[in-house]
Order: structure tokens, then sequence, then C-alpha cells
């Protein structure tokens, strides 16, 4: 097959890739196709301009396969994968791309060409997540490259390390490596990434063809994200009870109604998950912040922890004057239950203004919402059945 039936093949995979899955055909029809040298590129690759690609590779697959290599490096472009690297091992951190991507694109019905892992234990993970779960010891690319190769940075340094240098990449057919993006053309090129994104999930939405993972997933990233620092302190401000009171006043005082101000301090419940999944660190960093709100509000704090048990020393009582810290010991460890913080309210005869439960949502919830309102700060993906969800990262 020479480059014009590859070129062919390609286009038409493609083409089959927008009516069957619009959404990654959309993102796929944005990287225009190059056949590269194969010197450098043994499968495909994109650098978020392009999509290159080794004829011989292409010319091996299957049209199906082909349409899940267009739709892999696609994503990867659409995910901003290429910018979100920093400090970390390249190719670990590619490793860690396709682990994120590739369980979407077969949950989505692509056929994954050989050799491609497709791990269901990263399922519904991002490449943060999965970068400390690959080996320490990848950190040396093998000659044999993963199928996203990554963003181009020390390239020039593993050149002259295998003996190539990039004036013999001209006796090659094909085009030559392309040079590293500058900071500010990631950034600028993942802007336009994040809108291509919107804009291809709006499209497959309306025609009813975005479900399943990639569905929930691309609705995940397109929910407005605030810190959960400026949500929290939301969520506390309205609870303050600092209001204007329309009381008569005694008769001593006159008839006449005047607005007085009236304060009363909120009454705030906050329950730490110690099941173990929270590291320490963690709880100090949330503590501190409540700290530093409630001082606003004259808040008063009821602290309480709990794994799968109350913890036996507790609760604790901070008063609006009170510095609002970490008890020196607490302890837990074990399995996580909710439930017993609701039970112990219940046990008061009292309901708090507001309850903040830090947690990763891992657990046996209550089956029946209380009637004072509940946050929820989650590290981690964990849904919760009730109440208002933060995300702390």
């Amino acid at each position: 097959m020479d480059l014009h039936d590859i070129e062919i093949k390609l286009a038409a995979a493609r083409t089959r890739l927008i009516l069957d899955k619009p959404f990654l055909g959309a993102l796929a029809l944005r990287l225009p196709m190059v056949a590269a040298d194969p010197a450098w590129c043994q499968t495909a690759y994109s650098d978020a301009r392009h999509f290159y690609y080794n004829p011989e590779y292409i010319d091996a697959l299957s049209m199906e396969q082909a349409q899940f290599v267009l739709a892999n490096q696609a994503l990867h472009c659409a995910l901003s994968h290429f910018a979100r690297r920093q400090h970390r091992n390249r190719f670990r951190w590619e490793i860690a791309c396709d682990h994120a991507i590739n369980p979407l694109l077969v949950k989505d019905g692509l056929k994954p060409p050989p050799g491609t892992v497709v791990l269901e234990s990263f399922e519904g993970m991002t490449a943060e997540e999965i970068y400390p779960c690959i080996d320490e010891n990848n950190s040396d690319e093998p000659e044999e490259q993963p199928q996203h190769e990554g963003d181009g940075s020390g390239e020039q340094k593993e050149e002259s390390e295998r003996g190539q240098k990039p004036d013999d990449q001209g006796k090659n057919e094909g085009a030559p490596r392309p040079q590293p993006l500058t900071a500010s053309e990631e950034e600028s090129l993942a802007a336009q990434w994040q809108q291509r994104l919107a804009g291809s999930a709006q499209q497959a939405q309306q025609a009813g063809k975005l479900g399943g993972m990639l569905g929930r997933m691309v609705g995940e990233l397109m929910q407005p994200k605030l810190p959960w620092r400026l949500l929290l302190a939301r969520y506390l401000t309205q609870y303050a009870r600092d209001d204007y009171s329309y009381m008569r006043p005694s008769r001593r005082e006159g008839d006449m109604i005047l607005p007085s101000l009236r304060s009363a301090q909120a009454d705030i419940l906050v329950a730490l998950d110690t099941s173990g999944s929270i590291s320490e660190q963690e709880i100090d960093e949330f503590m501190s912040e409540i700290n530093a709100i409630k001082g606003q509000l004259r808040a008063r704090i009821v602290l309480h922890a709990c794994d799968s048990k109350l913890a036996e020393t507790g609760p604790w009582l901070f008063e609006p004057w009170d510095e609002f810290r970490l008890p020196k010991e607490i302890a837990g460890g074990g399995g996580t239950d909710f439930r017993p913080v609701f039970e112990w309210v219940a046990r008061q005869g009292r309901e708090p203004d507001l309850m903040l439960y830090f947690t990763d949502a891992l657990g046996e919830f209550p089956q029946r919402e209380p009637v004072f309102p509940v946050l929820w700060l989650v590290k981690g993906k964990a849904g919760v059945p009730w109440g208002q969800r933060v995300q702390l990262n």
C-alpha cells in the first residue's frame, strides 16, 4: 500500500469516526494528518497541532483499529495531557495518560490495536491519579514507545544519546520531529482544546451520541469549578446569623420602632473522617481554613471524629474566641461509617445550623437525610446520596 492509499485509509477511518462517534470524530477532525519520518515516529503522535503517523504502522491496522488510534490522540489533546505533565517523568506520564484514556475508548466500543494495554483497575481515574501507580523503574524510555509519545520535551537530548543528529532526519522520508511546545504555546493550545472539547460535546449531545463513561467524564470536565475554600466561605457566610430585628422595645424606650442589629452565634458541627484515607496534613489545612473563616462569623463549633465508630475522646467544643485546632490525639484508621455521627446528633436533642463532614465519601451513609444542612467536603471522586458536595482536590 503506497502513501496515497494510507492517507485514504486514515481519512475513511476519520469519516467513520465522525459518523459513529461524533464527539471523538469532531476532535480528530481538528488534527491535520501528517506522515512522519519512521526514524522518530514508530506508531502515532500528536503535538496538539498535528496528527503524525508512521505509514507502515497505519498500514498494518484494520479500519477499526485506525479509528482507535485517531480517537486516542485526539482525546489526549482534548484533555490537555500535553500541558499537564509539569515536573513528572515524561515516559511514565505518557503511560499514565494512555491508562486513563484507553478504558474510556474501549468502553465506548472502539477496537484497540494489538499490544494496547487496557487495565480496568485504572478505569475512571485521571492521569495524575494513575501516575504514582506506575513503576518508577519505567523512567527511561525504551526503544518501543507507547502509542501516545508525549509532548516532545527533552527530545534533543535523547537524539544525541542515540547518536542521531537532526541533520540525519532529512535523509528519511516523512515529516521531521516537531519542535517542543513552549510554555506560552502549551497555554494557548490548552485553551483552544478546551473550547473544542465543549463544542464537540455539545454537538454529540444534541445528536444523542454522547453517553456512558465518556459522557460522564465530559460532564465533570464541563462543570464550573471553584476553589473549595471559596465555596466553604460562601456556605459559612450564608449561615452567619447577624440580622436586623424589628421587635417592639420596652415602654420605657418609647413607642417608636427602629431597627436594631441582632447578633447570635452560628452553631456548626464539624465531623472528621479518621478512617485512614485522609492525611493529617490535609486535616490540618482544612481546620486552619475553618478557623480563619469562623473568626469573622461568631461561630460556635463542635468537632467530632469518626471512622466506623465515634472517637472516644470527642466531642471537642470551640467557642467563637477559641482557636479551632486539631486535638492532639484522635484514634482512627478503621473502616468508614457516617451513621454514628448523625445518631449522636439525634441523641443531643439540638440540631446544628450546619454540618461540615470532611471525608473521602467511601462509607455507609444514613438512609434518611437530616433536616439540617450537610456540606460534604470530599477528597476523591466518590459521590454522596444527599446534601451538598464540595470537591477538595
